[in-house]
């Protein structure tokens, strides 16, 4: 036990921002969840008994746009290292990446990923620039600005499309009918998340073909998982929507299911990992992140999403990885744990 470490648990008050996060009108047996946010607090508690296996002092703090009241119960428990489980502030997902920087300007290490790797896998649009900066095969995109509807000649996408919020993750108004075929169906679609979610979409070509995560922690490449949609309708896309991941009665969620490890060649596997690696580099992520990886009909990988700090729940993709991988759960929080505690405070005096 480290008699001289205390931790602090820092994660989101759960709120709700948004009337519907299903991304489709709400039918007579459809259950409008809101679970992205408060899921995670069922597992505070089993997170705050692992850490206090090892350390002598764990406390939780959840966090809302009340600020100063944050500080000041961090500044007075003075935590040598903070676990930072913060997604968003009372349901605004931007300012996820606020709260690490006042953790840097407090010089309190923390777990995770640091403001500036946050807010720009927060903006899909600065995601794709950096990665096709980098050349990171990307699919092709078009950023939809609030309210404006792209005729044909500017779109110059292929069809079919699929469109998602540029500032949400969790896959926040991601349905069936996310994916379009036409561009009637696409100015439909870009007026009913105009009007609900009243923020840009980024309109990209959809790839059709298997989907992977790669779980990477630290520098290490964790097992591949593959999302399976065996079962699904075939009038369905397959696509990981908001109820696949958090509506246990829905249709997605029933079929779809996560197999680690990924049965793939040695070459595929190969590149698809060295993929993986070079867009957490690019981004410059740090402990952990997850890539979310499509592979085409020609077996072409395409980044779609680069995810740092994932969900850490027990039954998250994350952690089935790092299982596959050998490194049970409470192994896997003293990992990221121990991380940030070797980790030098950011020095704001350096930075001046």
């Amino acid at each position: 036990m480290n008699l001289d470490r205390k931790v602090m648990i820092c994660f989101n008050e759960p709120t709700r921002y948004y009337n519907n996060y299903l991304g489709k009108e709400i039918s007579e047996g459809t259950e409008n969840i809101d679970l992205s946010e408060s899921e995670f607090l069922k597992q505070i508690d089993n997170i705050k008994k692992v850490l206090s296996k090892q350390f002598i002092s764990v406390e939780t703090l959840a966090v809302n746009n009340d600020i100063r009241y944050a500080i000041k119960k961090i500044t007075n428990y003075s935590p040598d290292v903070i676990l930072n489980f913060v997604e968003s502030i009372e349901g605004v997902s931007n300012l996820e990446s606020f709260i690490a920087g006042v953790f840097d300007l407090m010089a309190v290490p923390y777990t995770g990923n640091n403001p500036i790797c946050l807010g720009n896998c927060l903006i899909k649009s600065r995601t794709k620039q950096i990665l096709n900066s980098h050349g990171i095969k990307t699919p092709r995109y078009f950023i939809a600005k609030l309210n404006h509807y792209p005729t044909p000649k500017e779109l110059l996408l292929r069809y079919p499309a699929i469109l998602k919020l540029v500032r949400e993750d969790a896959s926040i108004g991601i349905s069936e009918f996310s994916v379009v075929n036409n561009h009637n169906n696409l100015k439909e679609r870009l007026n009913y998340l105009f009007s609900s979610y009243n923020q840009d979409v980024i309109i990209e070509e959809y790839i059709e073909g298997r989907e992977l995560n790669v779980a990477i922690l630290g520098d290490r490449i964790l097992p591949i998982s593959e999302i399976r949609f065996d079962g699904l309708p075939e009038e369905l896309p397959k696509i990981i929507t908001y109820e696949a991941k958090w509506s246990p009665t829905s249709v997605y969620y029933k079929h779809t299911t996560p197999k680690c490890p990924a049965v793939l060649d040695k070459k595929l596997k190969n590149k698809i990992e060295q993929m993986a690696l070079d867009a957490y580099k690019a981004l410059e992520c740090r402990d952990y992140a997850r890539i979310d990886i499509r592979l085409s009909q020609k077996n072409i990988p395409y980044v779609i999403e680069v995810n740092p700090n994932p969900d850490i729940s027990p039954d998250s993709g994350f952690v089935r990885s790092a299982a596959t991988a050998g490194i049970d759960y409470e192994e896997l929080l003293f990992i990221l744990t121990n991380r940030a505690l070797q980790r030098m405070p950011y020095d704001t005096q350096a930075a001046i």
